[in-house]
C-alpha cells in the first residue's frame, strides 16, 4: 500500500511479531507478504497475505512491481495499491510457537506486531535489504 502526503509518495511497511523480531528494527520490517498456496494465482495469494497480516481488504488497481529474491532464496512476487489507513488499527493473524525456547510453554504472538507509512528514503533504512528493490520500481512507476 501507498499513499501520497504532502507531494510525496510513502509506503506502508510491516514489522515481524514474535520473540526473535522484538528488538530488531533496520532492516527487519517488510511487505505484508506470505507463501502462495498450491494452485493459487500470486496476485490472489498476495491480495489474501495482506488481508491477514494487516486485517484489511486491499482494493485495486494493482500495480505489478515484478519479482525479487530475498537472501534465504524465498521469491517476492510484489503489486502496490494506492490507499490509506490507520496503521495503529491494523490487526494480524496470530502464530503459536514453544517460548521460552525448550520451557515446553507455547505461546501465541501476531504475525505482525506494528505498521507503519514511510517516505521511500525512510523505508530503505527499515526495509529487509533485499526488498529496496521494490521501492526503487514504485518510485520508477510514479515518476511516469
Amino acid at each position: 500500500m501507498f499513499r501520497i502526503r504532502h507531494g510525496q509518495p510513502q509506503v506502508l511497511l510491516v514489522h515481524p511479531g514474535g520473540p526473535y523480531w522484538a528488538k530488531k528494527d533496520a532492516g527487519a520490517w517488510t511487505i505484508p507478504k506470505g507463501e502462495i498456496a498450491p494452485g493459487e494465482d500470486s496476485l490472489t495469494a498476495a491480495i489474501r497475505e495482506f488481508k491477514e497480516e494487516t486485517g484489511l481488504t486491499p482494493a485495486g488497481p494493482f500495480i505489478a512491481l515484478g519479482t525479487i529474491r530475498q537472501k534465504g532464496g524465498k521469491l517476492i512476487h510484489a503489486w502496490v495499491f494506492e490507499s490509506d489507513c490507520d496503521p495503529a488499527a491494523l490487526r494480524s493473524n496470530t502464530f503459536t510457537m514453544e517460548w521460552p525456547p525448550r520451557s515446553g510453554q507455547t505461546r501465541t504472538f501476531p504475525e505482525i506486531d506494528r505498521a507503519a507509512f514511510f517516505t521511500p528514503d525512510e523505508a530503505r533504512q527499515k526495509i529487509n535489504p533485499a526488498q529496496v528493490e521494490l521501492l526503487d520500481r514504485l518510485e520508477e512507476h510514479l515518476r511516469g
